[in-house]
C-alpha cells in the first residue's frame, strides 16, 4: 500500500491556489525558485571537476617533502599518552617524565620505524612487488634482529 505524501510536500501547479487563495504568479513551465544565477552565487563556489594526479605522484611528493624536514612526524600528545600508559603498566611507581626524555624517546621510536620501513620496502622490492605487505615487515624484523627474538 502506497503511503500518501503530506500535502505540503506536493508540487503545486499554476492552476492550484496557494495558501493565500490566489494563483501562482509564475508563468507555466517556469519555477518560482530562483536559479543559481538569479541568487548571485559567485562562480568560484560552483562545483567543478577537481584535478586528479596519477597514482603515486602525491606519495612521491610527500616522501620528498618529509625527507627534507627534520621535525618529528608522530604527533607529540598521543605519543606521550601512549608512553605514559605503557610505563604505568610496567612500572606504576614512575609517574613523571621529563620533557627531554619524552622527546628523546620519540626520536628513537621514529628512527626505529623509519629504518624498519626502509628494510621492509627493500624486502618487497626484492620480491618484485611495490606493495608493502605484512610478510615484508616480518622478514625485515627477522633479518635485522629487531623486535622479538626468533
Amino acid at each position: 500500500m502506497a503511503r500518501a505524501k503530506h500535502p505540503a510536500h506536493r508540487k503545486r501547479t499554476p492552476s492550484q491556489p496557494s495558501a493565500s487563495g490566489t494563483t501562482s504568479p509564475a508563468p507555466p513551465g517556469t519555477s518560482s525558485i530562483p536559479t543559481r544565477r538569479a541568487r548571485n552565487v559567485p562562480p568560484s563556489s560552483r562545483q567543478t571537476k577537481r584535478y586528479r594526479h596519477k597514482s603515486g605522484t602525491v606519495a612521491l611528493r610527500e616522501i620528498r617533502r618529509f625527507q627534507k624536514t627534520c621535525n618529528l612526524l608522530i604527533p607529540a600528545a598521543p605519543f606521550i599518552r601512549s608512553v605514559k600508559e605503557i610505563s604505568n603498566y610496567f612500572a606504576p611507581q614512575i609517574t613523571r617524565w621529563k620533557a627531554e626524555a619524552l622527546v628523546a624517546l620519540q626520536e628513537a621510536a621514529e628512527d626505529y620505524l623509519v629504518h624498519l620501513f626502509e628494510d621492509a620496502m627493500l624486502c618487497a622490492i626484492h620480491a618484485k612487488r611495490v606493495t608493502l605487505m605484512k610478510k615484508d615487515w616480518e622478514l625485515a624484523r627477522r633479518l635485522g634482529g629487531k623486535g622479538q627474538p626468533w
